[in-house]
């Protein structure tokens, strides 16, 4: 098993019972007691729990935000298996315009991008000067820089998008659940609904420590979501959730 698939199972069953011991969890899933105590630290810090002695409860209010060096050093296996995934889906549209939004996970795309694919356009630098570093034509989205994720947010930001009607977004999220895709900033959430509502296709870009997470700002539905390309560690049961809610589901 993947850790990235046990993380998923911990988190599942924290969200059942509301709270889970290292020696319960290491007897289920038959590793050692430091393999489940570093599991539950690399969760804790994502803040998808709060570690107590002998095990971890519940975190009250979901995951709160870490800032974009953390997120590039998180998962990156996945991330970089999302991103090439998520490539392909732009294999027979060659002239295809893009939108990338700012986030580790979307930034993944960057390097299997097919040559002569765009313009693109994104709301972050680091992508933008990715993407310009590999010969593509890049727009950049205007606004101000959140410090935490580095993301062009503000009405200009949104205003422009409105003069754009690119053919697929690829997004990120902090969280998804049934309420839909969460993102802590509401001015962050306001740019992504906007990229969803101006693109033609709507791909989520999103690992499996997001699933059963919610944060402040919801800025899509479910189903208006058409692709969510993540990692093996999405259960069975939550992959069948979300093709039930329209969304094609690739797990890489």
């Amino acid at each position: 098993m993947y850790a990235e698939q046990r993380h998923q199972l911990i988190l599942d069953e924290l969200r059942q019972s509301g709270r889970v011991s290292v020696t319960e969890l290491a007897a289920k899933y038959n590793v050692a007691t430091e393999t489940i105590r570093r599991d539950l630290d690399h969760l804790g810090t994502l803040r998808a729990l709060r570690r107590v002695h002998g095990g971890a409860i519940i975190s009250p209010i979901g995951v709160s935000e870490p800032d974009l060096l953390t997120r590039l050093r998180t998962n990156t296996a996945a991330k970089h298996r999302i991103g090439q995934a998520a490539a392909r889906l732009l294999d027979g549209r060659p002239e295809a315009t893009i939108v990338i939004d700012a986030g580790s996970t979307t930034g993944s795309l960057v390097p299997h991008l097919p040559a002569g694919a765009g313009p693109i356009v994104t709301d972050a630098l680091a992508i933008a000067q990715a993407v310009l570093d590999r010969g593509h034509e890049v727009y950049i989205l205007p606004g101000h820089l959140r410090e935490l994720s580095h993301a062009a947010v503000g009405s200009s930001t949104v205003d422009t998008l409105r003069g754009y009607h690119p053919d697929i977004v690829f997004l990120g999220c902090n969280g998804m659940d049934d309420a839909g895709f969460t993102t802590p900033d509401p001015l962050e959430a306001a740019v992504k609904t906007a990229m969803v509502a101006q693109s033609e296709l709507c791909v989520m870009l999103a690992d499996s420590s997001k699933a059963g997470t919610h944060h402040f700002a919801s800025f899509a539905p479910l189903n208006a979501i058409d692709v969510l390309v993540s990692d093996t560690g999405l259960s069975p049961a939550y992959v069948k959730h979300l093709q039930n809610q329209g969304i094609e589901v690739i797990c890489v």
